[in-house]
């Protein structure tokens, strides 16, 4: 621990201020945007239709929205020396921050991998398919990703390591005795290795996509196939963009980061670094939006202005109707009451 210590530096105010005030954005919009998700998945009356798809993009937006919860520990642990803070931050929020975030990384795979099968057999339907799968594979995702979390705080309460006196915000990774540290380095090495195959799977599913869509053309340059095949490949280049766009850079720094932070040449570049990519994938609460918008047919229709407009017109005119009937009534009201005189 006196290693880190002597090798954390001076806090850097103006880059831990600029974390803080990004964060708390990326909260309010993140908190904004898959509350209204949430409440149009669970809370609506009218509920679209179950379907494997859907039930994947509701999980993606619960994931998202904890996400957007855990933001604020985060803040708090960059705005406050506290060791209490620092301690709650290390042992519970951050575990449950990333767990959320692979959990988006694997639904972002599980959408794209339906949609494939969707072009692969347009008429069929495959047995991952199926709602009840679709729901079980969630639900193993979940446990899953739950079990590492909770093994985590189990030995991250155990180990008790003294928490260095920082004038700023430390990262996790120092205070981690040696037992956890190698627990540490097995799950950065899991959660690379799914974050792998994830990215894989979307380049292959775009390839195939795009592969398919050229033969299509080449058939019959019109066809209403070739325009589906077309649609597909767009909504799944969306889909990659906003995965490299957001995972990419953290995967690319955090694997070097775990293995040579302690240098105290690397310390505060790597930490800085490391800071910034995991802001790019806390973005992904922001974009992810975008991809409900483009898979559930039900959700943007829920956003088509004609229809805000239609229902604001309708409200107008039923106000209008309302003032024209009162207009009418009270002088035929005056009128009885002058005849019962």
């Amino acid at each position: 621990m006196n290693a880190s210590q002597t090798c954390s530096g001076q806090v850097d105010a103006p880059a831990h201020l600029f974390f803080i005030v990004a964060h708390s954005l990326v909260f309010l919009v993140g908190l904004f945007l898959n509350g209204f998700t949430l409440r149009f998945y669970f809370f609506q009356a009218q509920q679209p239709a179950p379907s494997s798809v859907t039930v994947y993009l509701k999980n993606l937006a619960v994931a998202d929205f904890l996400v957007s919860l855990c933001l604020p520990l985060r803040i708090a642990n960059y705005a406050s020396s506290s060791i209490a803070v620092r301690q709650v931050y290390c042992n519970f929020g951050a575990s449950a921050f990333y767990l959320n975030m692979y959990a988006s990384i694997l639904f972002m795979g599980f959408v794209a991998a339906n949609r494939y099968l969707k072009i692969v057999r347009p008429a069929g339907t495959h047995v991952l398919q199926t709602v009840r799968a679709a729901r079980g594979i969630a639900t193993v995702t979940w446990a899953f990703l739950l079990a590492i979390m909770t093994t985590y705080i189990a030995l991250s309460l155990a180990s008790r390591e003294p928490l260095p006196p920082a004038p700023g915000p430390v990262s996790c990774d120092a205070l981690h005795s040696k037992q956890l540290n190698l627990f540490y380095k097995v799950i950065h090495a899991c959660t690379a290795a799914v974050f792998l195959l994830v990215l894989a799977s979307l380049a292959f599913f775009y390839y195939r996509t795009s592969c398919r869509l050229s033969q299509a053309q080449q058939k019959q340059l019109a066809s209403s196939g070739s325009k589906k095949l077309a649609k597909s490949r767009r909504n799944m280049s969306v889909l990659v963009t906003v995965f490299a766009v957001c995972f990419v850079p953290y995967h690319l720094v955090r694997l070097p980061y775990m293995f040579l932070w302690r240098r105290c040449s690397w310390n505060q570049a790597f930490f800085y670094a490391k800071e910034l990519t995991v802001l790019m994938s806390v973005l992904n609460v922001c974009l992810d939006p975008i991809i409900y918008f483009i898979f559930c047919k039900a959700f943007r229709a829920r956003l088509r202005p004609r229809r805000v407009f239609s229902a604001t017109q309708e409200a107008t005119r039923g106000d209008d109707a309302d003032k024209r009937s009162s207009r009418w009534t009270s002088p035929n009201v005056h009128l009885s009451r002058l005849n019962l005189q």
